[in-house]
């Protein structure tokens, strides 16, 4: 028996029971289509962190002031800042591996422009954050050297702070109130989008570390300087370099605790991204044993119709098919089932991650992998759980199926 004959014997078989037919492709459509939208879930989940730590920049290292000890446990940062500028100017001299640091002095203020105002995040940092973090401007100019040194009132604004404050209008040269005092819009900064940890990077203003020290906050410390190695080979040894130029500058003692912390903001982000993927990989896993359990339900189905086509087993075989087309017929009949299903599932699966995408927070992205990988494992369903009822039909002998009532 050729191919084509033995689909169109099946597909006129399953055509015969429409509902049992329908009923049975049911779970491989339901499974297919899970597989398809856990995966494209967890594809979008990486895609959307992979975003969020190129729009950090790469080969970062923070360092974070104060570090507090409870009872010999270490509990992260404390309250207490130990970080000077002239910290970051003797990393930037003193350690071979770094490219580059910047100061960073940050704090939270009401902004006002003539009738607008808006609640956002104010940084205070050098001319080195645009190389330091990759972060350029999409008009005006970055903050320069003459900025620190003379302690000006100009400042950059954020994608989402032009949103609040002036809508269509262009701020570049407009003077807003920052604590009530008026700072010049020199620049507007590109967008970067959410952070790893879900914060609107664009919500920011940025301004001279000089003047947000002396005329915003009232402060001469650092909340953190962040770090670029030369290269992600030089990392480590970035961080090594830092870390005992900060303890011989903070006059540490050897055996005391350090006084600042020093993170390898690459490292803990792939983290991260392996975490992700491991997630990814869970919920595809949990979602094809959906398909086993269609699979089961295929070859339930199949030993059921094998046991009620004995008598048309044993007339084919009688007028001269041989085992191997019977085997064939019904291996065939339980492919088609698997394939017609997921071929639904595929557009099934579409259709609940866009929904998904739409109505969530959740990013979804439909790789052709998993369509791929959907519909051969629905292939491989079919001829697994299909092959023993085929086998079985096959194995029949011709007078004994004659004789069934």
């Amino acid at each position: 028996m050729y191919i084509l004959p033995a689909v169109k014997i099946a597909l006129r078989g399953l055509r015969v029971n429409k509902m049992r037919s329908g009923l049975t492709m049911l779970g491989i459509v339901i499974g297919v289509a899970a597989v398809i939208t856990m995966l494209a879930v967890g594809e979008g989940a990486q895609a959307s962190l992979a975003k969020s730590i190129a729009s950090l920049g790469s080969n970062l290292v923070m360092v974070l002031p104060g570090s507090t000890i409870t009872g010999g446990a270490r509990m992260g940062t404390g309250n207490v800042s130990t970080l000077a500028a002239t910290d970051v100017e003797a990393i930037k001299t003193q350690c071979s591996a770094v490219g580059s640091a910047a100061p960073i002095v940050r704090g939270g203020a009401q902004v006002v422009y003539a009738d607008r105002n808006w609640s956002t995040s104010v940084m205070g940092t050098s001319e080195d954050y645009e190389e330091v973090r990759e972060w350029s401007v999409s008009k005006g100019r970055f903050l320069v050297r003459q900025d620190m040194d003379g302690r000006t009132k100009n400042c950059l604004i954020g994608t989402t702070v032009v949103e609040e404050l002036f809508g269509d209008e262009d701020p570049i040269g407009k003077v807003i109130r920052i604590k009530k005092v008026p700072f010049t819009v020199v620049g507007i900064l590109d967008s970067k989008g959410q952070s790893p940890n879900g914060q609107d990077q664009d919500d920011t203003i940025m301004v001279p570390y000089t003047t947000a020290q002396t005329r915003l906050f009232g402060t001469t410390s650092l909340n953190a300087i962040m770090v670029k190695g030369k290269s992600l080979e030089l990392l480590a040894k970035a961080v090594d370099q830092v870390t005992a130029l900060l303890r011989q500058r903070h006059k540490v003692q050897e055996g005391e605790d350090d006084d600042f912390s020093v993170r390898n903001l690459t490292e803990m982000l792939s983290m991260a991204e392996t975490q992700t993927k491991i997630m990814a990989v869970l919920l595809g896993s949990v979602a094809s044993v959906s398909l086993l359990v269609g699979g089961i339900g295929i070859m339930n189905i199949m030993l059921v119709s094998v046991t009620e086509r004995t008598r048309e087993i044993g007339i084919r075989m009688a007028v001269g098919a041989k085992g191997r087309d019977i085997l064939l017929q019904f291996l065939v009949e339980a492919v088609v089932l698997s394939l017609t299903g997921g071929v639904i599932g595929i557009m099934l699966g579409f259709g609940m991650s866009e929904l998904i995408g739409k109505f969530s927070q959740f990013e979804t992205q439909v790789s052709l992998l998993s369509v791929a990988l959907s519909f051969g494992f629905s292939a491989a369903v079919g001829v697994f759980f299909g092959f023993y009822p085929a086998r079985k039909a096959a194995g029949m002998d011709p007078i004994v199926a004659l004789r069934y009532e």
